[in-house]
C-alpha cells in the first residue's frame, strides 16, 4: 500500500516539476538541432526512470510508451500543431491567426479539398523556418485530412496525441 502512495506522488511531482517544465514554451523549440532535443530527451528519460525504477541500461521506449508519454520532439510538434488548430478556429489571438493563409491553387486539383496551409517562402533556415507561420502549416498539412475536419479543441487534441502516440512508438512493442 505504502508503495502505490509512494509511485503515485512520485508521478504526481514528476509532472509537476519536470515533464510541465518541458512543455513550457516548448513551441519555441521547434528546429533547434538535434543534439538539443536529445539533451531535453534525457530529461525525459530520466523522469520516466524515476516515476518507474527502471534501471538506466533498460530501454526507455517500452516505458515511455506504457506511461503514455510523448517523445520530446513529438511534444513539441503537438504544442504547435494544437495551436495551429485553435488559430484556425479562432480560439487563438488574432495575429497568430492571421499568419495562417489557406492554400489555394491556380487551378481546380484532386488536393483543392484539403484544408492544407500555404507555407511562406523564408530566406533564413536558422530563424525562418522555426517561426509559427512557417512550423504550423508545415506540421498541419502532414496530418491526416480528416483531422483537418475536426471542430472541437479536445477531440482534436485526442486524435492528434493518438496519431503522434502511433507514429512515435510505431516499432515499440
Amino acid at each position: 500500500m505504502l508503495s502505490k502512495t509512494f509511485d503515485k506522488w512520485n508521478k504526481q511531482l514528476v509532472n509537476a516539476q519536470i515533464t510541465s517544465r518541458l512543455d513550457n514554451f516548448n513551441s519555441i523549440l521547434y528546429g533547434i538541432p538535434g543534439n538539443q532535443i536529445h539533451r531535453l530527451q534525457l530529461v525525459q528519460n530520466n523522469a520516466a526512470r524515476l516515476v518507474t525504477g527502471i534501471r538506466k541500461q533498460d530501454h526507455i521506449s517500452p516505458v515511455l510508451k506504457h506511461l503514455h508519454w510523448l517523445p520530446i520532439s513529438y511534444r513539441i510538434d503537438f504544442k504547435i500543431t494544437s495551436l495551429c488548430f485553435k488559430a484556425l478556429n479562432d480560439l487563438a489571438p488574432k495575429y497568430l491567426s492571421s499568419l495562417l493563409i489557406p492554400y489555394v491553387k491556380d487551378r481546380e486539383l484532386r488536393s483543392s479539398s484539403k484544408a492544407n496551409l500555404d507555407k511562406p517562402k523564408t530566406k533564413l533556415k536558422t530563424y525562418g523556418d522555426r517561426s509559427f507561420a512557417y512550423a504550423a502549416p508545415t506540421l498541419w498539412n502532414k496530418l491526416p485530412e480528416h483531422m483537418h475536419k475536426i471542430d472541437k479543441l479536445d477531440t482534436f487534441k485526442c486524435a492528434l496525441k493518438t496519431h503522434m502516440f502511433q507514429d512515435a512508438f510505431k516499432h515499440v512493442k
